[in-house]
């Protein structure tokens, strides 16, 4: 759950007309953190684990979380420039850059508008362009799919991560169910990708390291080697025993791997 409410290290941040939640855990230079599209929750151990070394900001974006989402919002590249002025606002000139899969789009697109202001960024199975053939889908369609389908792409091990939606509040039901709407309505069309994006990451001159699971259903190796040929700068690395959410599933690892680059 990423509510103000529930996390005493979250706070509301106004951006134009979209109320942010905005997580702040540990010192020292500070992180940006951008989400996957199941939201923050699942998200803590490996906030915590990077946050023992850096200033870590994690903000849910609009429509995420308890985040608001105006009716003029639905592009990716919306709540890119809506991250852009929230490090405006809290003064962070210059940020390492962290995101994961949605959230891996997203850090993409900041860092291609304003590449001086990231030293280092650092995408975990990012989605957000379109690589391969024009009439096959590079990203599986995840909403065409059974629940139980989309986990086995998502984890290594499914059983082991398995919600029992049973067990959750009515607050938390709505919040998963509030990530899944923003979700399709940010990647539904074009799927998974913003086609202009690819033609603009040869900007982005600074440090990319692309991280992806070995067991990533969703991410293909084949993609992500792609996706890696668009930066100037980039090195790939897989974690083991992780499937697409590697940070949930390997947080330890998934940090030390970035957290060493970042050094």
């Amino acid at each position: 759950m990423s509510g103000a409410a529930n996390n005493p290290d979250s706070r509301r941040v106004a951006i134009a007309d979209v109320e942010l939640d905005v997580i702040e855990r540990g010192q020292g230079a500070p992180l940006l953190y951008l989400h996957g599209g199941a939201g923050i929750a699942g998200d803590h151990a490996f906030i915590d684990l990077l946050a023992q070394h850096r200033r870590v900001i994690a903000p849910s974006h609009p429509g995420f979380g308890t985040s608001s989402l105006p009716d003029w919002l639905d592009t990716v590249e919306d709540i890119a420039h809506i991250h852009l002025a929230l490090l405006d606002r809290l003064g962070v000139a210059t940020v390492d850059l962290v995101g994961m899969s949605l959230g891996g789009w997203i850090a993409a697109d900041m860092a291609s508008k304003n590449p001086e202001r990231f030293p280092r960024v650092a995408l975990i199975g990012p989605i957000g362009v379109k690589t391969g053939p024009s009439d096959k889908l590079d990203i599986p369609d995840i909403f065409a799919m059974p629940e139980a389908a989309v986990e086995k792409l998502r984890f290594h091990d499914p059983e082991k991560q398995k919600a029992d939606i049973n067990q959750m509040t009515d607050e938390q039901l709505i919040v998963m169910t509030r990530n899944n709407e923003t979700l399709a309505l940010l990647t539904w069309e074009p799927f998974m990708h913003d086609p202009k994006l690819k033609h603009r990451l040869h900007r982005v001159t600074a440090p990319v390291l692309l991280l992806r699971g070995v067991s990533d259903g969703i991410v293909s190796a084949d993609y992500l080697a792609r996706y890696a040929r668009l930066f100037p700068n980039v090195s790939i690395k897989t974690i083991a025993e992780a499937g697409h959410a590697a940070q949930i599933e390997q947080p330890q690892a998934t940090a030390k791997a970035i957290l060493e680059f970042l050094q």
